[in-house]
Order: structure tokens, then sequence, then C-alpha cells
């Protein structure tokens, strides 16, 4: 069936959701790994907007399958990361990369196999807010529908590697060659966190948040690790998740960020975990919480990225000043029992709150 969605959680006219939903079914659950092409077109790109699909590229190419990327690239603009490219080239996908003084604008994504071709037109770049964070429109044209209209992955690639634009081919041998040029990097130490993604995520906490956060020390309901479970959506409010587990035989990518716990005055180091391969969730460590009573099932905490790497959490108990407003904002649901998340801007957040945030606490 022909889907169109607008994301977050706007407007779908079938089971899909948003572009990424979109992309499991043409990538995941209607083909077979090794059965032919995938394509990637994308104006940016960065290393959290391919995290869902690495994975899926890499068992596709293992037995038998392509993968082509197109994306943009610039010495003076941050269009394509060297992390995302880099993780691509590793697991076999075909990337080149065209200087932006010919504009590489098209966003699409799709699938050419044994049973016909997937497209995907969307305004979502391969990037973590372009896949769920930003408000995209994507729509996809089933099998039937592109072969009505004549479409062809092949021709279409081909047509675009016969232009005269300046395309580079980077590989993992080459790494001062002149396409790598034109990508930037997600780590550098001077990386500016843009005024977009200064935003704020409001967490309805569950039990599974809070239960070792309100257990009695020494007790078996404390024991574990003590995690925030935020939505599979997550892709665009965290650093680069580079960090790939080493051990067991389920992917998991991670990313360690800088935790300011307002209401306990302290400052740790926190891990952001993706499971790729298990439930597609994303985890928050939050070890510093266990045991204070400090939240329970019902009550908000608002996480807030001050910094690339740097973060603050609230929590707001239920009946708290600012809680209705604040939890009004949550209302994407997360599973089937009552918890949900949002987001608003870090200004409107400090408005509602009376409080600036983005204080560097020194430990």
């Amino acid at each position: 069936m022909i889907e169109l969605t607008l994301h977050p959680n706007v407007y779908a006219t079938g089971p899909s959701k948003g572009l990424v939903p979109l992309l499991e079914r043409v990538w995941v659950r209607d083909n077979t790994p090794g059965d032919g092409d995938f394509f990637l077109l994308s104006g940016f790109a960065n290393y959290n907007g391919g995290v869902r699909f690495f994975e899926v590229f890499k068992k596709h190419i293992e037995k038998g399958g392509r993968v082509q990327a197109f994306f943009g690239g610039s010495t003076r603009q941050r269009l394509t990361s060297k992390q995302v490219v880099t993780q691509l080239l590793d697991i076999g996908v075909d990337v080149r990369i065209i200087n932006r003084k010919r504009l590489m604008h098209a966003k699409s994504y799709g699938s050419l196999n044994s049973d016909g071709q997937y497209v995907v037109v969307t305004s979502g770049n391969f990037t973590g807010p372009g896949m769920t964070q930003n408000v995209e429109m994507a729509l996809l044209l089933d099998r039937d529908a592109s072969k009505t209209i004549g479409f062809s992955w092949e021709q279409m690639t081909e047509a675009m590697l016969k232009q005269k634009w300046d395309i580079h081919a980077p590989t993992l041998a080459k790494p001062t060659a002149p396409g790598w040029q034109l990508l930037y990097d997600e780590e550098a130490g001077d990386v500016v966190l843009d005024e977009t993604d200064e935003v704020t995520m409001l967490l309805r906490l569950g039990h599974p948040d809070t239960a070792r956060i309100m257990a009695d020390p020494g007790t078996a309901a404390g024991k574990g690790s003590q995690y925030f479970w935020l939505s599979k959506d997550s892709y665009g409010f965290f650093p680069p998740l580079t960090i790939r587990n080493e051990k067991g035989t389920k992917a998991t990518f991670s990313t360690l960020i800088d935790m300011n716990y307002i209401d306990l005055g302290r400052q740790e180091e926190a891990r952001v975990t993706f499971e790729a391969e298990n439930n597609l969730d994303f985890r928050l460590g939050t070890g510093p919480l266990r045991y204070t009573k400090i939240a329970k099932p019902g009550d908000l905490a608002a996480i807030t990225r001050v910094g690339e790497h740097r973060y603050e959490l609230r929590i707001f108990q239920d009946g708290s000043s600012h809680f209705a407003e604040l939890s009004s904002y949550a209302i994407n649901f997360i599973g089937h029992k009552g918890k949900s998340y949002g987001y608003l801007a870090n200004s409107e957040f400090q408005e509602i709150i009376g409080a600036k945030v983005g204080k560097i606490l020194h430990s």
C-alpha cells in the first residue's frame, strides 16, 4: 500500500507513523536480507541518522546485497559527517559525496529486489533529527505504484553519476583524499550546539524507571541498573552513538554525556544506549537517583540539552509547581501503560520554571 506520514506522530494514512517505520517496512519487513539493493539519497547525514539501520545494512551486504548512498558534502558547511561515512564504508556500503557547489538537496530512500521497487520521497534527511524529531513528511510508493509511474532506481542513479557534478567516492584506505575534506567531524571539540537542538525532553515516568529510585537501600527492589527508558525516537536528542558494544550477540550503540542532576546538586557522566537489535529502545543511565525517593510512577523528568554533550535533569513530582503545565507537552505515548514524552524549546522551559538552564557545576 502507498503510505504518507507527517512525523513526529502527527498524521499517517497507514500503519507506519513516521519515516523510520516506513524505512523499516522497506528495508526490514518487506525485504529478504541479501536480495537486491538499498538506496539512500540525502543532503545531510550524521551517525545517529543511520544507527537504527547499520546492522540491517551489514547483514544485507554480508548475504550478497548492495547498499548505495549519495550524500551532500561541503568544505564550509556541516552537511555529512566523517563518522557516518566511516561506519557505512566499514560495513560495505558504496558511498558517494556530492560537493555542495552542485547542490545535493534530494531526500529519498528505497529498495530494488526481485519483487520490485520501493521509493520513499521525503523532506527528512539521514540525520537523527531528520529521522524522528523534526516535522517531516514522507511518501512511500509501493512496488505497484513505482511500476505504474515507470520508476527505476538503476536508471536514476546512473543518470546522477553521468552528471558533471563534483562527485567523490571516499574509501577507508585513503583518509586524506579530497572527498574526506567535504565531511565534518561530529566529535570535534569545537562543535557548538545548534539553536534548534536546544530542547528539553519531558518524560512521564513509569514503574521500571522509578522502582530502584523508590527502593530502600539493601532491598531486592534496588538491585540492577538504574535507567530511564526513553522513546524509540530519541535519535536526534543525543550526541553520536558511536560506542558499539564488544560483548554480547545483540548490537548496542552508546554515547557518554555529562548530566547535571539539578535536584541533587550533583554532576556525573551518564551513558545513553540504543538497543539496535533487541527492542530498539533508548535507555539513559540515572544511577545517582537510586534510593533517593525523588521520583515515583507518574512523575515528570525534564531532560534539558544545554550543550553538545551537556544535559540537565530535573524531577517534577505529580501535583508540584509547574507539573501540570510541563506534563501537557508529553503528548506522545510510549507503550500502553500511560508513559509518555514530548519536547519543548529550552527558552519556553525556562519561562515556565522561572530559572535559567545551562549552569556548569565544578566538581
